[in-house]
């Protein structure tokens, strides 16, 4: 377990190689992820090329707070404040119209999929860096999914930037989030439970 200063120091180099454009590796709301920043498209590009993974299938975003949501996305409907307000466990959810991210990141209908993270280190790191983070379970696109650190394969811990010291031994508990699409006027769709 990382003390207070190891934690700090590893969003701080975590923060420095988002900022570089580069990829990394850290422990989220719900799995282990693949992540860059959500605005710069070499770097989503390059998180497609790690997972081998057919750009036509969206990546989702982490952020922060609502007032960060606000940034990317054209209009939040209220029933999505509400839902996330809420929500016991994560949720994400897909937005008619994103804005301010890689274009790669945006559905071919122009939606795309946000989640608002509560988990100290995610949120911590979404806070210092200071936008959006593309989050993707870090696996090799069609394989299972890493529960926890231990289960996440050689050659994704060898192709990311930076893979962060915190929360890795925390045992397989974790899993995906749900996915809801809600349109403008409060339409919902639920994806994945």
């Amino acid at each position: 377990m990382n003390t207070p200063e190891q934690y700090r120091a590893d969003i701080s180099a975590a923060v420095a190689e988002l900022r570089r454009g580069g990829v990394i590796l850290y422990p989220t709301d719900t799995i282990w992820g693949i992540g860059c920043d959500a605005r710069n498209s070499k770097a989503v590009r390059r998180v497609f090329e790690i997972k081998h993974r057919a750009e036509a299938k969206a990546l989702i975003t982490l952020v922060h707070s609502l007032a960060a949501l606000d940034r990317i996305v054209d209009e939040v409907p209220e029933v999505a404040e509400q839902l996330i307000d809420v929500a016991v466990d994560p949720i994400t959810i897909i937005y008619d119209r994103g804005r301010n991210v890689a274009s790669e990141l945006l559905a071919e209908d122009g939606s795309i999929g946000v989640r608002l993270t509560r988990e100290p280190f995610s949120a911590g790191l979404c806070a210092a860096f200071g936008g959006p983070i593309v989050s993707t379970s870090a696996n090799i696109s069609g394989a299972e999914p890493a529960h926890c650190f231990a289960d996440i394969a050689p050659e994704i811990l060898n192709a990311v930037d930076y893979v962060c010291t915190s929360r890795r031994d925390e045992p397989a508990v974790a899993k995906p989030s749900s996915v809801i699409k809600i349109s403008s006027g409060g339409l919902f769709k639920i994806l994945r439970k």
